[in-house]
């Protein structure tokens, strides 16, 4: 008998009767023999309403509280699901992080698993039990409650179906696959059947939120088969994310657009052009515990330079501080500016590797919009640009067109 792990995110937990559906879709795999594990996120909103809780009894909470007040969202949901298993007749058992031991470092609100013990589910595998997980948490080496960051509940599925060598992970969401673009964005969006795990990491830390980052680069990780369905649908076979296959690198070149529109940009402008400067302003930033995006510096003249990167818009404040704080008069900048009204759009596909022309092609298309752009970073298989936020729709869309996606 196989073993599938089976993620539902918290739309598809958003209330009992779509918790009762979840169990039902989940007898129906057990029923067929398989050994199933069921990982659940809170239910749709609850974390925001958990994480306003604490912040009436404190403006920043403190990591290692926010963590065990956060962290019950997801139990609420295990025992929940658990419970209507067994109305269903099927045996159950519920467990938290915790519990079965998925040990983490000690980074409150954004820890890494670094081991799974994988004893007790198995033995509750092999007697017959569906085994429910609280996703996003686990607990550090002194029994802390840790969690994982937004998302965490894909990661925590994912390195339970590679400590339990599972036949599959399945993520449920509330969409039925991986789309070329945002179809909210893009009507025309086409989902893709299948998508390799390179660009779909790419997908994944450039906007894309259907999967979490970490999640995909575990499962690439540790081999562990991906697959992206709905939650709402009773067919289809959703997007199967996969090495990559040599036999069709090159067809589509473009895979996918993703775009995040909550991103911040901040330029220091007539810092020295010498060796080091990058880590005099970026390790105060990081020292914070702040995550660093694109960055590009420009060549230097007269001994002068613009230094330019991005963080997430809830960071630019705390970072501004910082920078003028600790970095401006180190570095002796002529100031520092900062815009939060931009995006960041990104074309991704493995065939960009051998085809010549597509940067020249995106950038020609988004031109002819009368389409601006600030920044550009590229990489084997991705460009991404910086360019203003309420320009985002057309060149999505445009790019959308001139790549011949609706047809991929």
């Amino acid at each position: 008998m196989s073993i599938i792990v089976q993620k539902f995110g918290g739309t598809s937990v958003a209330s009992p009767e779509k918790i009762k559906a979840v169990a039902e879709k989940v007898a129906k795999f057990a029923s067929n023999g398989n050994k199933i594990v069921v990982v659940v996120s809170a239910m749709s909103g609850e974390t925001n309403k958990l994480i306003k809780l604490a912040e009436k009894m404190m403006r920043s909470p403190e990591p290692r509280e926010m963590d065990s007040i956060v962290s019950t969202g997801e139990q609420v949901t295990s025992g929940l699901t658990a419970l209507a298993l067994i109305n269903l007749g099927i045996k159950a058992k519920s467990y938290a992080g915790h519990q079965v031991k998925i040990l983490t470092n000690k980074s409150h609100t954004k820890a890494r698993i670094e081991n799974i013990d994988s004893k007790l589910i198995k033995k509750d595998l092999n007697n017959g039990y569906v085994v429910v997980v609280a996703g996003f948490q686990g607990s550090d080496i002194e029994g802390n409650i840790t969690t994982l960051g937004r998302g965490g509940s894909d990661t925590t599925a994912v390195a339970l179906a590679a400590a339990l060598k599972a036949e599959e992970c399945q993520i449920y969401t509330d969409v039925d696959g991986i789309y070329t673009t945002d179809p909210r964005m893009v009507p025309e969006a086409k989902k893709l059947d299948s998508i390799t795990f390179e660009e779909m990491l790419e997908m994944a830390s450039l906007g894309s939120k259907v999967l979490q980052t970490r999640a995909v680069e575990f499962a690439g990780k540790y081999k562990v088969k991906l697959r992206v369905l709905s939650s709402f649908h009773t067919s289809g076979e959703g997007t199967i994310i996969t090495f990559e296959d040599k036999k069709n690198m090159e067809e589509p070149i473009v895979s996918g657009i993703a775009f995040i529109k909550d991103e911040a940009e901040l330029s220091l402008l007539g810092i020295p052009d010498m060796p080091g400067i990058a880590y005099q302003i970026l390790g105060p930033v990081a020292e914070a515990n702040i995550d660093v995006d694109m960055i590009i510096q420009n060549i230097g003249t007269d001994g002068l330079t613009d230094f330019t990167f991005t963080v997430h818009q809830n960071d630019m404040d705390k970072t501004l501080n910082i920078l003028n704080k600790k970095v401006k008069q180190h570095v002796k900048a002529r100031e520092i500016n900062s815009d939060n009204k931009i995006a960041k759009l990104s074309i991704v596909g493995v065939g960009m590797r051998s085809n010549v022309g597509v940067a020249s092609k995106m950038f020609r298309t988004l031109a002819e919009e009368g389409i601006n752009i600030s920044t550009i970073s590229t990489s084997e298989i991705k460009i991404s640009v910086i360019l203003e936020e309420k320009s985002l729709k057309k060149a999505v869309t445009s790019l959308h067109k001139a790549f011949n996606l609706a047809d991929a």
